[in-house]
């Protein structure tokens, strides 16, 4: 059996943690798997927690260059993944993608079939093989259907089709207002390989865990998953979690010593080793669960002490205000003042951001706010 604490230690391991790396942006990005990616911010935010000297223009030329691509993939949001995992990635999770929308009543409501605008994508790849941003795509459309639920139309395919945000010259290298690129028309695996690959590119970065927890991480039903696991039985190994729930990882993967000491690290809002559990206790202990996750799906920017949630940070003028929601050693307190140091940094040559969760902040528990 595998205690709470060695799963903890495996998940910062793997994600990167326990210790910066040596490594490049599109090397990162295939080691961590994804990075939730609706502020623009939050993948600058979470490489540099883990990438030894990061430099922001790296991740500008990343998404440049596109070996790192921002579109909507695992739990129908925006994610930054390498290129490379693109293709099996949106695969894998159009079957979700396409019913989150065509079966919304926002789409549904226009009349139009599901037949009608499959029948626009071949027009959409067309317009989208030199960037657009959302007015030429929604004017465009307008003039080739002929028809007035055209926004709602582009809202759908928007989400689903094979299209990569495309950046521009917003210092976060997405701005507000997006644009759209297709994407590369590569050969695609089967619905089954693309998914037994979704699987097996989690358990790398996130194992070992549950059946549960890849139906977290993707949201994708389980009528999906489960032929995808079947057809990777003998290739993952399983054992007893501390819950007595099966564990599945890729065989061969060592676990580290559960004593293995943790840095403090100011994580990104909606970092996805918060969201990457059925079980969020693997990373946030349960009495904080509801305070960093919002109602309104917001997940706030956290601090992690010894390895778990302790507490949220925020953007203000004076510098970076740590909220801990209990009593921190001077220690501590040391180590999170020189990552803020750096954090506020980066902020300082680009845009403030993470503003919108000003409003709840007065009403989380403080055991003492300090301004780093």
């Amino acid at each position: 059996m595998v205690a709470a604490r060695q799963l903890n230690r495996a998940t910062l391991a793997r994600q990167s943690l326990l210790e910066r790396a040596d490594a490049t942006v599109p090397d990162m990005m295939r080691r961590i798997v994804a990075v939730q990616a609706q502020d623009p911010a939050s993948p600058y935010v979470a490489l540099r927690n883990r990438i030894a000297e990061f430099d922001p223009a790296d991740l500008d030329a990343a998404f440049r260059e596109h070996t790192v691509v921002k579109a909507s993939l695992m739990r129908i949001t925006l994610h930054a993944v390498h290129a490379d995992d693109y293709t099996p990635f949106h695969t894998a999770m159009t079957p979700a993608l396409r019913a989150s929308r065509l079966h919304d009543r926002r789409f549904s409501d226009t009349g139009w079939t599901i037949a009608d605008v499959d029948a626009v994508l071949p027009h959409l790849a067309a317009m989208l093989a030199e960037r657009r941003t959302r007015p030429e795509i929604e004017a465009a459309l307008a003039d080739h259907l002929g028809a007035e639920p055209h926004a709602r139309v582009w809202w759908a395919l928007r989400t689903f089709a094979p299209i990569f945000h495309a950046p521009t010259d917003a210092n976060w290298s997405f701005g507000r207002e997006p644009a759209y690129v297709r994407a590369p028309d590569d050969d695609r695996p089967s619905e089954i390989e693309a998914t037994a690959q979704l699987i097996r590119r989690y358990l790398a970065g996130f194992g070992p865990a549950s059946a549960a927890d890849v139906n977290q991480f993707s949201m994708l039903p389980r009528s999906i998953l489960h032929p995808a696991f079947e057809s990777l039985e003998g290739e993952l190994v399983g054992f007893a979690g501390p819950d007595g729930m099966t564990l599945l990882d890729i065989d061969g993967r060592e676990l580290p010593d559960p004593d293995v000491p943790a840095p403090p690290r100011l994580m990104a809002m909606w970092d996805s080793t918060l969201l990457a559990y059925a079980d969020r206790s693997r990373i946030i202990p349960e009495e904080y669960r509801r305070l960093v996750i919002r109602r309104n799906g917001d997940v706030l920017p956290t601090l992690l002490v010894d390895g778990y949630v302790a507490g949220v940070w925020r953007l203000t003028d004076d510098g970076i205000e740590v909220r801990p929601f209990h009593p921190l050693p001077d220690g501590t307190w040391d180590e999170l003042a020189g990552e803020a140091a750096g954090l506020e940094a980066m902020f300082a040559e680009r845009s403030r951001t993470y503003g919108r969760f000003g409003n709840c902040w007065d009403g989380l528990p403080d055991a003492g706010s300090r301004m780093l």
